[in-house]
């Protein structure tokens, strides 16, 4: 009788043991995405938020891009968070991108996080090992994309954030987006 219950308490710590991993700890709700260019005919956005199912959505964007990258394009992005969504409630968070070249930007964070992410549900160029210039002019379509959040921090505080993501060069257009997500706990 002893062995019994032996074997059910080391098949139940078994599963609960391979039921435990690293995994995101929020639950987010894409609000706004917009976006702004100082040439359309270089660079040109249509972003989207879509429903994909009840209590679920995601992204979907168009990005004609037809201009050389150089070693001289920056890019950055700063982060903000505010517990009720108001403008002036918005804070400064470490997350930000430091201003970086956008080379670099490939190698680091958008391997890191814009690759894992988005490249099942969208036609972003994805790498192995260091990314080798230049970047491919073309147009870039993402359907339905929904953020796993690999690469991103498993535990953040609820609330609003606001992404503002730019790029600029010389005698190159200079762009941005802004996101706006409300995160919540996950409860499971």
């Amino acid at each position: 009788m002893v062995s019994r219950y032996s074997f059910v308490y080391i098949l139940l710590g078994v599963l609960l043991i391979s039921g435990i991993r690293a995994a995101r700890k929020w639950d987010y709700e894409p609000i706004s995405i917009t976006a702004i260019t100082s040439d359309e005919s270089l660079i040109n956005f249509d972003i989207n938020i879509v429903r994909i199912s009840r209590g679920e959505s995601g992204i979907s964007a168009k990005v004609e891009w037809n201009y050389d990258t150089t070693d001289e394009t920056m890019v950055e992005a700063v982060v903000y968070r505010s517990t009720s969504g108001d403008e002036n409630d918005y804070k400064v968070l470490p997350y930000s991108i430091p201003k970086q070249s956008f080379y670099e930007y490939l190698n680091t964070y958008y391997k890191d996080v814009i690759m894992k992410n988005f490249a099942p549900c969208s036609n972003i160029p994805i790498f192995e090992d260091k990314f080798e210039p230049p970047w491919p002019k073309k147009t870039y379509n993402a359907e339905k994309c929904v953020i796993d959040g690999d690469g991103l921090p498993e535990i953040v505080p609820p609330g609003f954030y606001k992404i503002i993501f730019s790029a600029s060069g010389p005698e190159q257009p200079s762009w941005s987006f802004t996101a706006i997500i409300k995160l919540t706990n996950k409860m499971f």
